[in-house]
């Protein structure tokens, strides 16, 4: 399935939400002070009035003063009207109002316009309002200019309305200034964010994430106690991070519920983690029907996992329609699986024509092995820039095979420096051969350290090579009272995880010791692993320890192997048990095995048993 660690971190999340609605409905100027009346969207700019008396009490107690031509009365009758919809009742009172030069009004008939379809005259009536002092209508009057692609204007009044303290004047100019990549976003954000604006709050903390993840957490848990779905989300995947794993949950999930898919998908993963499953392909599956192609991909393994390769690939589907091309090469892995070569190669190029780089890598191995040499070369390159390791790496091997050496370390030296232990194993096997045995050194060391059975056993006789010669033990002093060297060491850490000739090694190394016990487990292990060394070195020691018959047997299967020393012996243990025939046999293989000294052994042991065999 897709990478998960994706789900945060790809830019993918929809874009700010939009601030609702267009200018604050401004109510009238009474004797006390200037109240105003608000959409639902604009709670901050409350109508006092209303925490002591409902709607229809103020409506009454104004209507009598308005009709009377009371412009105080007439402003705050005309914006209850406005509140409740009722436009035609409310504009006339307004108009009123707005002709005796009241600030308000003329803000709460611009709102009016603008919700009849009269933006122009709007925008008249909050330059009215504004150039008398109202915030509201400047931050109106700035949303009206950006609209329009009018940015130095839109700067100018929502500027005017943020340094009057308003909110949403505040966060329209961050929204300008950051569109526009200019300074002063963090600082309205903040203004807009400690008067409650919750999506300020959450681009203050999306601003804030790397410089001072600690401050950015306090934004992203205000904004989601104030049922902000997406500060909830990355509040989740931030707690997650840091291991703190119910607390995310709980955010996850209040996310979720609030529609946000990525929360789903993300508590889905928890779930799988904690071994709920069935909990979290719920969660998979209601984040997928909303159009998550992580969650849709998550879905695809699940089934996929479970032998249900149908429904699996329904839902690699699904995530394909969702536009994440993962759907498309967790399909192509699917069919590979199953050896359906055609339809895997069709899916692999369609993610990796959209740039999915392990797909692009994953179809040149298919042509590759297809015998498309050239086919396959183009996508390990494009999967390789961009930035695929594995790519890298077969691009190394496809150069090699070639004898392009020098290319083919430029690519193993990328892998490598990206972390590829085999690539790493790679250069250093080539910096061995240049007489770069310190380079040499630092990548096998790196390759090894990333559990390479092959690098530890070079790097081990690297180090042997590159270590002086052992002093001769001191009189009465044992060899196997001496310290272990660190090529002893890398020579039993490649040795036990089964590299044949590294457990040859470690068996001489103990037999040189004394320690025959432990040589000949280690011989043993080898042998039976099909080393031919090990068969010829375990004959040695059961010889030595007058077990001819056993001893035999591991020299056979060397020589059958290949093994020119165990070939001799067996024809010397033949001679001597007086079966010249056999003896002759295996002095004709030792022979064609060798090397040369073996070779002239075998061809002076023969001429003497046919001399024998001939007397």
């Amino acid at each position: 399935m897709g990478d998960r660690s994706t789900l945060l971190e790809t830019g993918r999340f929809v874009r700010a939400e939009a601030e609702p609605g267009t200018g604050a409905v401004e109510a009238a100027r009474t004797v006390d002070a200037q109240t105003a009346l608000t959409d639902a969207d604009f709670a901050d700019e409350a109508f006092g009035e209303a925490d002591v008396a409902s709607d229809a009490e103020l409506e009454a107690r104004h209507r009598v003063a308005a009709d009377k031509g009371d412009p105080g009365a007439m402003s705050v009758l005309g914006a209850l009207l406005l509140r409740r919809g009722d436009l035609a009742g409310a504009e006339p009172y307004l108009r009123g109002a707005t002709g005796e030069g009241d600030r308000a009004a003329a803000n709460n008939l611009g709102v009016l316009l603008h919700q009849r379809g009269y933006p122009e005259e709007a925008a008249g009536w909050w330059r009215v309002a504004a150039v008398a002092g109202s915030a509201p209508a400047a931050h109106a009057l700035g949303r009206y200019y950006r609209e329009r692609g009018d940015e130095p204007a839109a700067e100018y009044w929502l500027r005017q309305a943020a340094e009057s303290g308003h909110a949403l004047g505040a966060y329209g100019l961050a929204d300008l200034l950051e569109h526009r990549g200019d300074r002063g976003v963090e600082r309205w954000f903040r203004a807009a964010a400690e008067q409650g604006h919750r999506e300020a709050a959450y681009r203050l903390a999306r601003h804030l994430r790397k410089g001072d993840p600690a401050e950015a957490e306090q934004w992203y848990r205000q904004a989601a106690a104030r049922g902000h779905r997406r500060a909830a989300l990355h509040l989740g995947a931030l707690l997650e991070a840091r291991g703190e794993l119910k607390e995310a949950g709980r955010w996850y999930l209040t996310s979720a519920k609030q529609g946000e898919a990525r929360a789903a998908c993300a508590l889905g993963f928890l779930l799988r983690d904690a071994g709920d499953e069935d909990s979290a392909a719920t969660w998979w599956h209601r984040a997928a029907q909303d159009g998550d192609g992580n969650a849709a991909n998550a879905l695809g393994a699940l089934h996929a996992a479970r032998g249900e390769t149908q429904t699996a690939e329904k839902w690699y589907r699904a995530a394909m329609d969702a536009g994440d091309q993962n759907g498309a090469y967790n399909l192509a892995l699917l069919c590979a699986a199953q050896e359906r070569t055609a339809q895997a190669e069709q899916w692999y190029r369609r993610a990796a024509y959209a740039g999915h780089r392990e797909a692009a890598n994953a179809l040149a191995i298919l042509l590759l092995q297809g015998g498309d040499t050239e086919g396959a070369e183009p996508w390990f390159s494009k999967a390789a820039e961009a930035g695929s390791v594995d790519a890298a790496f077969n691009l190394g091997i496809l150069f090699a095979g070639r004898d392009e050496d020098r290319t083919a370390l430029k690519w193993y030296e990328r892998a490598a420096s990206a972390g590829h232990t085999d690539a790493a194993l790679q250069v250093g096997i080539a910096l061995v051969r240049d007489g770069e045995e310190r380079a040499a050194e630092r990548h096998l060391r790196c390759a090894a350290g990333g559990g390479s059975a092959e690098a530890a056993f070079r790097l081990a006789s690297l180090l042997e090579s590159l270590a002086p010669p052992p002093e001769p033990p001191a009189l009465g002093e044992s060899a196997g009272g001496a310290a272990r060297t660190e090529s002893e060491e890398w020579y039993e850490r490649a040795a036990e995880h089964g590299h044949r000739r590294a457990q040859v090694r470690v068996g001489m190394l103990a037999a040189a010791r004394g320690d025959l016990a432990m040589a000949a487990r280690w011989y043993r292990e080898a042998a039976e692993a099909g080393s031919r060394n090990g068969a010829f070195n375990l004959g040695l020691l059961l010889a030595r320890e007058g077990n001819e018959p056993e001893a035999a047997l591991w020299w056979t299967r060397a020589a059958v192997s290949g093994h020119g020393r165990a070939a001799l012996r067996l024809g010397l243990l033949a001679a001597r048990q007086g079966d010249l025939t056999e003896g002759q046999k295996w002095c004709v293989r030792a022979m064609e095995l060798g090397p040369a000294e073996v070779s002239e052994r075998a061809a002076r042991l023969r001429d003497a048993l046919a001399e024998e065999l001939s007397a």
